[in-house]
């Protein structure tokens, strides 16, 4: 899995270079005809259904069949993600998104299985474990209950698991080997990096939809109505695994650490300006639109404030039952002041057990894990000084104290063989969307 979950730079769009510069050795399909100019004229006359496909639901790949199952519980993880607050004409798009999708994904697996690229099912059940303590907290069991009672199943996960893993397998053995990078490279770019110390540096998600210039229009409503989704509290990771076709979808959209420099040009501009947790988009770009979301934001190999590791204390009152709203503040503002006789973390113990209050402490809370609206407020205090008292009448009033603080050290930025390593993988990825778009070139593909 360390294939997959790396981060990277890997903007993979769909108009990248064909594998005709690979070696010979790489087992992928054959080369297609050559291409001519596809001439289609102003005034077109559509004789029948000018929408054949629009609702079909299912289709036979290669010989394999997606059902209107396969399709329902896959639709239904990006239905559950957004709450259920998806329209009637969303959820048809949707529905032809999902489809396409589970499409390229059979066209890997197929591809996978034909070069005898093998994943045991031990390593995918590890996987979905993975999967579920990660993103739910839970157990298997737990999390075979959250899909089944959403319409999804287990059966619907790993088999977009398998994908995923196959695909990154067959391209460790039929692309990767064959990808090289040279020291000079890697040095230019070490190089251009300790030059950009302290400049800006962006942790970025993104989804990339392709556009050809007679369908431009139609994906960017596509990519307006996904934006609108997000807006209204949609997730961003669900929503760019199951619809970008950059190969960041994997790990939902994340691009990692990357500088304004690295981004396409249409992009720099727009993510120099955008603040943590905002959505931009639809943006777009050569081959089609981005959609960006800004997961956060660092100076180049500058220590951020917010890596320091904190000792906290945090002092907890429960309210009566019933208590009014009026009652609750009084009683906060009465528990700052006692607390405030506290000298420092070594005394507070004894001061909350005289107000039958609760003690918890932590000394290894990162600043940057906190929630954002105390970040800087706590960044702020010397050892033995609290915040504000905060809470809600339902779990009381609580005091955050701090005890101690690790600063973090400059950063040294990526070794060579790291760096190196994601030159590879971006590399890899660009040849993967080519290799994609040859099987699907290939395929035979009946629409049910």
């Amino acid at each position: 899995m360390q294939a997959v979950n790396r981060k990277f730079l890997k903007r993979a769009l769909l108009c990248v270079g064909g594998l005709a510069a690979m070696s010979s050795a790489l087992t992928v399909h054959a080369q297609s005809a050559p291409q001519g100019e596809i001439s289609i004229p102003d005034d077109v006359k559509i004789f029948g259904n000018d929408n054949p496909n629009m609702r079909r639901a299912t289709a036979v790949v290669n010989g394999d069949v997606i059902t209107g199952t396969d399709v329902d519980q896959r639709l239904a993880l990006i239905v559950a993600a957004n709450q259920g607050k998806i329209d009637e004409e969303e959820l048809k798009r949707l529905r032809l998104q999902v489809l396409r999708n589970l499409i390229d994904e059979t066209l890997q697996i197929q591809e996978a299985k034909a070069a005898d690229v093998s994943v045991d099912e031990a390593e995918i059940n590890q996987s979905y474990a993975r999967v579920a303590q990660q993103n739910f907290g839970q157990n298997t069991s737990a999390m075979d209950a959250y899909l089944k009672r959403v319409g999804s199943s287990a059966d619907s996960l790993k088999r977009q698991i398998r994908g995923e893993l196959s695909w990154q397998r067959l391209l460790q053995r039929n692309v990767q080997p064959f990808i090289n990078v040279s020291d000079d490279e890697v040095n230019d770019v070490l190089a251009r990096l300790k030059a950009a110390k302290g400049t800006d540096e962006y942790r970025l998600g993104e989804i990339y939809l392709a556009a050809s210039p007679e369908a431009r229009d139609q994906v960017y409503q596509n990519a307006t109505q996904i934006v609108q989704q997000l807006k209204g509290g949609g997730s961003f990771v669900a929503y760019a695994r199951q619809y970008s076709q950059a190969s960041t979808a994997s790990v939902g959209g994340d691009l990692g650490w990357v500088r304004l420099a690295q981004l396409p040009t249409e992009l720099q501009a727009v993510a120099r300006d955008m603040e943590s947790g905002q959505l931009v988009g639809p943006i777009e770009v050569p081959g089609g639109f981005d959609i960006l979301y800004l997961i956060d934001k660092r100076q180049v190999l500058t220590a951020d404030p917010r890596d320091a590791v904190l000792a906290l204390k945090q002092i907890s009152l429960p309210f009566p039952k019933g208590v009014s709203e009026a009652e609750a503040g009084k009683r906060a503002e009465a528990f700052q002041t006692a607390m405030k006789a506290a000298k420092g973390c070594g005394d507070v113990d004894g001061v909350a057990k005289g107000l039958g209050a609760q003690v918890v402490t932590n000394d290894q809370v990162k600043a940057r894990d906190l929630p954002a609206q105390i970040q800087n407020s706590i960044l702020q205090l010397s050892p033995g000084e609290t915040l504000p008292p905060f809470g809600s009448l339902e779990d009381g009033v609580r005091i955050l104290m701090l005890c101690g603080r690790d600063d973090p050290q400059t950063e040294s930025g990526p070794s060579f063989e790291q760096l190196q390593a994601q030159l590879e993988d971006d590399r890899v990825n660009k040849r993967a969307q080519t290799y994609l778009r040859d099987l699907r070139r290939d395929a035979v593909i009946e629409y049910n």
